[in-house]
Formats: C-alpha cells, sequence, structure tokens
C-alpha cells in the first residue's frame, strides 16, 4: 500500500533548532486542538485509537492516560527515551531531528491528565538529543507554551530535562522513576503501578518517545484514521529501527504488520554480506530471533506474540549466512550480565550461568545437558525476576537454538 509518513514527515524538512521552522509545519497545532476539546475529550481520543505502547510492552495507553486524569493532583508526566535497547534508534532520531515534537506532546500529555510537571528522562549517550531538547525547552519557555496558562488554557505545566547514567535498567519504568529522584537505578515491587504511585509516589503518565509523538496525529487526525492504518488489533504507524547485514539500514516508518521480509527487501534494499538471510532479531537483546521460514511474519505485537514473540521497541537486526549466531549470542549473554542491576538474585545470578556457558559453548568446551541447564536458567529468570530484564534476558538465546542457528 501506498504510505506517507506521518511521525517522521518533518526530519530532514525543519531545522531542528528552530521554532517557527515547526510551527510552519504544523507544530503545535495538536496542542491547540486538545485545548479546543478539553482534557477528558482529548483522553478519550487516546483511548478510541487503541493506541499501544510502543516503548516495548505494548500496553494500551489510553488506559494510563484515564487513570492518571482521574487521579488527584498533583501528578506527573515522565517521557521514557532513555533508549538502552541494542539495535533500537528510533527515539534519538526523533530528538534529534524533531525535538519540539517530543516537548508538544508531553505538554499535551500533561494538559489531558492534569498534570502540572513533566519530565524527559534522555539516554546518557545522546548527548545530541539532549543538547536540542534543552534548547527547544528553553524556546517553548519563551514562546509561552510551557509555564502559565498554556495556549489560554488556565493550565500550568513545567519541564525538565534530565540524563541517564548508562544503566539499560534505568530503562525499566520504575527504576527511571528511582534515577530521577537520586536514588540507584533499582525496580519497584508492582504494584502499585505507576499511575497510581510512580514519581515522588506520586500518580504519573509514562510513556516513550515514540508513543507520545503518536498521540500528536491522533488528536490531529482522530482516532478512525489511527485505526485505519495496520492491523485492527495493533493499529497506527510504527518506526522499525532496521539494522545490522542489510544495504540500506536505517529508520523505517511503515503501518503497524508490515512483514519482515517488505522491511528487509522493499525498505532495507535487501541482504548485503553474503545475500542470503540466516536470521533477524526481532525486539533488541531482549526480543527473539526469527529464521528464514518466518519472513512472512507481520510485524505487529498480536501477530508476534502467537508465536511466542515480541515486538518490543520495533528493533529488527538482520544477520547473513556468514555471521557465526554463537559469537552474537555470547554477546547476547554479556550484556545482560553486565546490565543486570543485582536487585534480584534469580536475574543477577542467572545472567551470569548464562553467560558463561555460552562462553564455554563458544570456546569448544560444551557439556552434554548444557541446553537443558539454560532452559532450566531461562524458566527461572521468567518467573522470579522482578522486571522485565530478567524476565527476557534469555528470549533470544533460547530462540536462537530452538531455530537451530547454532
Amino acid at each position: 500500500m501506498n504510505y506517507e509518513p506521518v511521525l517522521t514527515a518533518r526530519i530532514g524538512v525543519v531545522d531542528p533548532a528552530c521554532l517557527h521552522d515547526y510551527e510552519a509545519h504544523g507544530g503545535f497545532q495538536a496542542l491547540a486542538r486538545a485545548v479546543e476539546l478539553g482534557p477528558d475529550r482529548t483522553v478519550a481520543q487516546v483511548e478510541a485509537a487503541k493506541l499501544l505502547g510502543r516503548g516495548g510492552a505494548a500496553f494500551p495507553a489510553g488506559i494510563k492516560w484515564r487513570a492518571v486524569h482521574n487521579a488527584e493532583g498533583p501528578k506527573f508526566v515522565v517521557a521514557n527515551a532513555d533508549e538502552s535497547e541494542p539495535g533500537t534508534f528510533k527515539d534519538r532520531i526523533l530528538m534529534e531531528k524533531d525535538p519540539y515534537a517530543l516537548i508538544e506532546a508531553v505538554i499535551l500529555a500533561g494538559y489531558a491528565t492534569g498534570a502540572g510537571k513533566g519530565f524527559i528522562y534522555v539516554r546518557g549517550e545522546y548527548p545530541r538529543a539532549y543538547q536540542r531538547l534543552r534548547q527547544a525547552v528553553a524556546r517553548c519557555y519563551e514562546a509561552g507554551y510551557l509555564g502559565k496558562d498554556i495556549l489560554g488554557s488556565g493550565h500550568e505545566f513545567h519541564l525538565e530535562l534530565r540524563r541517564g547514567a548508562g544503566a539499560y535498567i534505568c530503562g525499566e519504568e520504575t527504576a527511571l522513576f528511582e534515577s530521577i529522584e537520586g536514588k540507584r537505578g533499582y525496580p519497584r515491587l508492582k504494584p502499585p503501578f505507576p499511575t497510581e504511585a510512580g514519581l515522588f509516589g506520586r500518580p504519573t503518565l509514562i510513556n516513550n518517545v515514540e508513543s507520545l509523538v503518536s498521540v500528536l496525529p491522533i488528536v490531529l487526525r482522530g482516532p478512525d484514521w489511527f485505526n485505519s492504518i495496520g492491523p485492527a488489533n495493533s493499529p497506527g504507524p510504527k518506526l522499525y529501527s532496521l539494522s545490522g547485514r542489510v544495504r540500506k539500514p536505517g529508520l523505517v516508518e511503515a503501518p503497524m504488520g508490515v512483514t519482515l521480509r517488505e522491511l528487509i527487501e522493499a525498505h532495507g534494499g535487501g541482504v548485503s554480506g553474503s545475500g542470503e538471510f540466516q536470521a533477524a532479531l526481532v525486539g533488541g537483546a531482549a526480543g527473539v530471533f526469527l529464521g528464514p521460514d518466518q519472513l512472512d511474519t507481520p510485524l505487529d505485537f498480536h501477530s508476534l506474540a502467537k508465536m511466542g514473540a515480541a515486538l518490543g521497541s520495533g528493533a529488527v537486526i538482520v544477520f547473513d549466512t556468514s555471521v557465526d549466531m554463537m559469537q552474537v549470542l555470547e554477546r547476547i549473554a554479556a550484556f545482560f550480565a553486565h546490565e543486570s542491576c543485582g536487585k534480584c538474585y534469580p536475574c543477577q545470578l542467572g545472567t551470569m550461568r548464562q553467560r558463561d556457558i555460552i562462553a564455554r559453548m563458544v570456546a569448544g568446551q560444551g557439556r552434554p545437558g548444557d541446553l537443558a541447564l539454560l532452559r532450566d536458567i531461562g524458566q527461572t529468570m521468567r518467573d522470579a525476576s522482578i522486571c522485565g530484564l530478567g524476565q527476557t534476558a534469555s528470549s533470544a538465546i533460547l530462540s536462537a537454538f530452538e531455530l537451530q542457528l547454532t
């Protein structure tokens, strides 16, 4: 189908440092429309759009927005821009190339939910994105988009930036709250959920960058437009971070549900290296591998869930037949062992044991029963870990063995 990009329409067109350029290309029209609709009807638009969170968990955004809208103040909005999943770079490009869009989306979310303050938590390794956001926030204060009586609505909203310090765990929403509060980035036990007791113990709306930016066209064009794109149970446009052995790696905006084959061939120019597809890691290190027989898999939340896979944040890393997949698994195992925060023992010890077993196999010292042991470790981490890091640390590795990529 012919598809005109929406989320990335301004990228490469506007000067990311210029507020007037952003306004000339539709900037802050969604916020103005939200003020016309009022908070309740704006939240209803997000609910009707059936927007699923683009950060990885695919939780319905409208449920979060409604819960915070209904909660008693003071309340917060947090943009999770700690994009640390290997192979994922979509949020970085949005922040670097279209920073005002994220700021508008956070202001809109604050207005709709009744929150008076927001935070954008930016990955520490994104200095350019941080600087551009910092400059854009200052311009928005000068122009009256931040501060008191935004667009004559009577709503006051303030926005601050925070930088991460390189911890993968701080992409987990409650560990992110701990970090903003000046504590060590450990995940919290849930419940209570962030909509009840989030940042500083107050009701908090937290969404990732793509999820928030997706709300702007929903408010402008309406939920029916959003639901007309992609499958009915996973609607809307989606950003895919395409990398690895493809001829044209980069950010791809396509309707949700684009197939893996179309993503690689039509958008990525085909497989590079040997030219023969071996596998794709979908969802980053916390995702799963798909093999040649799964090239026609629709890349949407529900289709992948039926297969026991996950779209995650939309990272797709392609491997051709010249790649030694055991070395890839060794890197993934080492990554999780390094990034486990250590709060819960199933993850802390499980990721280390997983790393050691894979390293031994790569060195040619594998033992009978290693695969069964990896499965047991993976099951324990899934069942007993506090957060998604441990719960998904074995997913890619076990999927590779199931596909016999090793």
